[in-house]
């Protein structure tokens, strides 16, 4: 990695690489921000407005972001190609800053509706990813595409720092001051993103615009089908996890946390010790994304896919089943984010080596793909709270699809390998 650092100076221009880098990062975090903030914004709902949240309907609200995020990665990239990156990202990012003002005013007088809107807005946030890693990488050579979309991508640790942060922060000054904090460090970042973010000239980059016909194309590919369902699982399993871990901590391991805050941590309030162990669980799937691209290009994409997917059903299947103490919970839902991320890079491991001329189109459609897995995955493990008071069937039922995405990988790797993967230049 030090060596493609050195290899960018004088390359392409450092300052879009770093508003890029600031602008997903940060769009990241807000994208991500009603995960850790759910308890206390149901109970302010239920004191201020006696309105009782039900496990659906905050699952509801935590799944919007991620769906809106997914579908908007399409527009958006349509935006950068007919707009620029720029003018689509200032464009995105004031809706994004918008919303988190409004709720910071209506604060406890906000309604359930309102929130659903105000979700439905965060989700400009998660589509930043379809325009920050265009616009970095347009300026750079390719040879260099690797570490500058590493750089410019290195935005899923928002949500670890949401966990880590906006519950204290909530604590000390009310929920509503984390959608302040928010909006204040998004216009920040919207100035700074303003004064240092150009398009990259014609000389440098000659866009393609992608036309409905394109994406019509690849849809028609059945091999974009199984990499919407492996991207499905592992990123979707990921983001739906990273949402709702707070919800799952709060209504499974409440006591546990409370004790553990006074014994250990001097900290009695038991929301923010739930921010904490989800940060911790969060922060392995976030990290390790990069470690699962580096296993797949050695052992291949399809072989590591079998150890992460097999791994991850085996421990949902675990956590469905077996009544885990606290510290037993928190050991298999690390190893069940771990795994997550490993599978992240592992697919995309794969991605560019079938679709190299249209990987652009195909990050849109399998990254829209793993926010509608991401959203089932929230649904459902609200669903399985309200209708079996408790989170088993909804673990049971992810395990499923886990074992139908690792039969899927069985189905099209001989082909896989006999084809395309002779002419792809890595390990399938």
């Amino acid at each position: 990695m030090a060596g493609g650092f050195k290899a960018l100076k004088g390359q392409g221009h450092w300052p879009t690489l770093f508003a890029a880098f600031l602008y997903f990062d940060f769009s990241f975090m807000v994208w991500t921000m009603l995960g850790p903030l759910s308890t206390e914004i149901a109970e302010s709902l239920k004191i201020s407005q006696d309105f009782i949240m039900s496990p659906s309907q905050k699952a509801t609200l935590l799944s919007i972001p991620i769906l809106a995020g997914a579908l908007l990665r399409i527009l958006l990239g349509f935006g950068v190609d007919k707009f620029g990156a720029k003018k689509t990202a200032l464009a995105a990012q004031s809706i994004v800053i918008s919303v988190l003002f409004y709720a910071f005013f209506r604060g406890q007088n906000i309604t359930y509706n309102e929130l659903l809107v105000v979700a439905l807005g965060l989700g400009f946030a998660g589509a930043s990813f379809a325009v920050a890693l265009p616009q970095a990488g347009q300026w750079y050579p390719p040879k260099l595409q690797g570490v500058v979309l590493g750089i410019a991508g290195a935005g899923n640790i928002g949500v670890v720092i949401d966990f880590l942060m906006a519950p204290k922060i909530a604590e000390l000054w009310g929920w509503q001051a984390v959608f302040l904090v928010g909006g204040v460090l998004s216009t920040l970042i919207f100035v700074m993103y303003l004064f240092m973010a150009k398009d990259a000239p014609k000389e440098v980059y000659t866009p393609r615009p992608k036309k409905i016909g394109d994406y019509l194309k690849l849809l028609r590919d059945k091999d974009t089908w199984w990499f919407n369902l492996f991207y499905a699982v592992s990123f979707g399993g990921f983001v739906g996890f990273a949402n709702y871990m707070k919800v799952y901590l709060m209504n499974t391991y409440q006591s546990d946390m409370s004790a553990f805050g006074v014994d250990f941590l001097n900290e009695p309030n038991v929301k923010v010790i739930a921010g904490y162990f989800g940060a911790l669980t969060i922060f392995a799937g976030a990290m390790l994304r990069p470690v699962g691209g580096a296993i797949a290009d050695k052992m291949g994409g399809v072989k590591s896919l079998y150890i992460f997917f097999g791994s991850v059903a085996v421990l949902a299947l675990v956590n469905g089943f077996v009544d885990l103490p606290f510290w037993g919970a928190i050991f298999v839902l690390f190893l069940i984010m771990a795994n997550l991320g490993m599978a992240n890079g592992a697919v995309f491991q794969l991605v560019p080596q079938r679709f190299g001329k249209d990987i652009g189109i195909m990050t849109g459609i399998i990254g829209a793909a793993g926010g509608i897995g991401g959203t089932i995955l929230v649904k459902t493990l609200g669903w399985s709270k309200e209708a079996f008071d408790g989170y088993s069937v909804g673990f049971m039922i992810f395990a499923g699809i886990v074992f139908v995405a690792i039969s899927g990988i069985s189905l099209v790797k001989t082909r896989w390998r006999t084809t395309w993967g002779l002419q792809a230049g890595g390990k399938i």
